[in-house]
């Protein structure tokens, strides 16, 4: 594009030259007729270099006349005029695309910040939210763990309900201890309501509370029932009321195991009952 407008501006200089118009009373010199300077011109390095030896002949004569006192008008081509003006008004509109796209720019900034903002303030929200919820489900379960124990049965079944207590126990402790409570609860009297208060005693001994685990086992053991986990029981319940302090109870209860359940125990249960009496200080 430079070199065109160049091009232009050479030929412009060259046809204004040729169109002078002498004054101070000099006359019109007779000059050939100008070439169609609207005709497109293939240039080349021979004819650049012809307008580059003519354009310095006339900036010679140009000279020569100004030092003669016969100054010269230029009268200026009307098409360089226009291209001026195009020129003028494309410079003006990149100065407004140039202006626009700052504004743009600026204003993505301030997007982008207060984007950002707001992913804070938005993270910010989720966590307290997260916290919320979190306390939130530990009133509630709070709340359903420490209610009243009703009776209440999933399946309809005792067997069913002890057994659907003891998988929940693996994955979630104080629901099943809840659920086997429940079991107790709405079974009485039932092999299933004595095994879960054995279950219910063992998790007493699990978290080193053994003296909460006496009522369960002797709750367990009432009538002395004769099923597989009475005799492990039994020892269990003596060896509980040893570590309370309670002597007596404890060797009573090594007594009913003897009477009731050694003929059927097995050997580590009775090396286990043998082991009690001689620690408890039995007769």
């Amino acid at each position: 594009m430079t070199l065109k407008l160049s091009f232009t501006r050479n030929r412009a200089i060259a046809a204004a030259t040729l169109g002078v118009v002498l004054i101070a009373g000099g006359a019109v010199a007779q000059q050939p007729a100008p070439p169609n300077i609207m005709e497109r011109t293939e240039w080349d390095n021979r004819r650049l270099d012809q307008l580059d030896r003519n354009v310095r002949r006339l900036e010679r004569a140009l000279t020569q006349r100004n030092a003669a006192g016969q100054p010269v008008l230029v009268e200026p081509d009307p098409e360089v005029i226009a291209l001026q003006g195009r020129v003028d008004i494309l410079e003006q509109r990149l100065n407004d695309l140039s202006a626009t796209i700052r504004r743009i720019t600026g204003d993505g900034e301030r997007v982008t910040f207060q984007l950002d903002e707001s992913q804070r303030d938005n993270t910010a929200l989720r966590r307290r939210l997260a916290d919320a919820e979190a306390r939130i489900q530990k009133l509630e379960t709070a709340a359903e763990l420490n209610a009243p124990i009703q009776a209440n049965t999933p399946t309809g079944d005792a067997a069913q309900d002890l057994a659907a207590a003891v998988r929940l126990i693996g994955t979630d402790r104080p629901r099943g201890e809840r659920a086997l409570e429940t079991v107790v609860v709405t079974w009485p009297d039932t092999p299933q309501s004595r095994e879960a208060n054995s279950r219910l005693g063992d998790l007493r001994v699990s978290a080193n509370d053994k003296a909460g685990a006496v009522p369960y086992f002797a709750a367990a053991l009432k009538d002395w029932p004769r099923i597989g986990w009475a005799a492990d029981t039994t020892l269990k319940l003596a060896d509980a009321l040893f570590a309370t302090d309670r002597k007596t109870q404890g060797c009573a209860a090594l007594g009913e195991f003897t009477r009731r359940y050694a003929p059927t125990a097995s050997d580590p249960q009775k090396a286990r009952a043998a082991q009690l009496r001689t620690s408890g200080g039995c007769s």
